[in-house]
């Protein structure tokens, strides 16, 4: 079933629940959301309001356990899991507080891995890899071992592996988290101007002044939708 709307995600009424040793845990209750193509959207709320519950649903990376959810006009539920590995390979570019970088490859090693998954000829690949790197200012490190970097840098390389495929949209959860207020504002710049490039993006974060940056904050509270700001897409200061 296609959706009604041609936002590239569309939520109605989901609901999360945890279920552990018989105690029920309400993550998102009833959340409606919409994002268009090209949009940079914020959500945020205090630590164990369902951001990340959120976001992980998504990603594809979890089910509802009710309600609907579109990516780009299809409906999640009706894909088998292979299916869903396809459209998070293919159309969902990743970038997390911890970086999640495997720390035996190189950075050019990283960033190709999504790409060698789809089963891309070498060329190609390389190819790809350099301009991704080349888009975060990291091209000189192809070499280097995460480890060989510092926090700043290995945020790069993680937007860059998020970015090789070409995704149809970038979810990043928290991308600022464990970086120190220099490099948290090199790394905003960056999501800033791949926005300006046309690049949809939902970032998770907890600080207010990074969620102000983004044209729309969407406001979560005990798992539901509570407000909505239209930012403007204000520079970071």
């Amino acid at each position: 079933m296609n959706s009604p709307n041609p936002a590239i995600i569309r939520m109605e009424a989901v609901s999360k629940v945890f279920f552990t040793d018989e105690v029920e845990t309400h993550a998102l209750e009833g959340t409606h959301l919409e994002i268009n193509q090209g949009e940079f959207v914020s959500i945020a709320g205090p630590s164990g309001c369902g951001k990340s519950t959120l976001l992980s649903i998504l990603g594809l990376l979890d089910t509802p356990t009710d309600g609907q959810y579109w990516l780009s006009g299809n409906a999640v539920e009706s894909l088998d899991r292979a299916e869903r590995a396809r459209v998070r390979n293919r159309e969902i570019g990743f970038v997390f507080q911890s970086f999640n970088l495997i720390g035996d490859l190189t950075v050019f090693e990283n960033v190709e891995l999504p790409l060698t998954y789809r089963g891309m000829r070498a060329a190609e690949r390389k190819q790809r890899v350099v301009a991704a790197l080349e888009r975060v200012g990291m091209a000189h490190r192809v070499k280097h071992l995460p480890s060989q970097l510092s926090g700043g840098q290995q945020q790069r390389v993680a937007v860059a592996r998020a970015l090789v495929g070409e995704p149809s949209i970038l979810l990043a959860d928290e991308p600022t988290g464990n970086l120190d207020s220099k490099n948290s504002e090199a790394v905003m710049e960056l999501l800033h101007e791949l926005h300006h490039k046309g690049a949809t993006i939902c970032m998770v974060t907890h600080d207010s002044r990074f969620a102000r940056a983004a044209e729309r904050t969407i406001h979560l509270f005990d798992g539901r939708v509570v407000s909505e700001d239209e930012t403007g897409s204000a520079e970071v200061q």
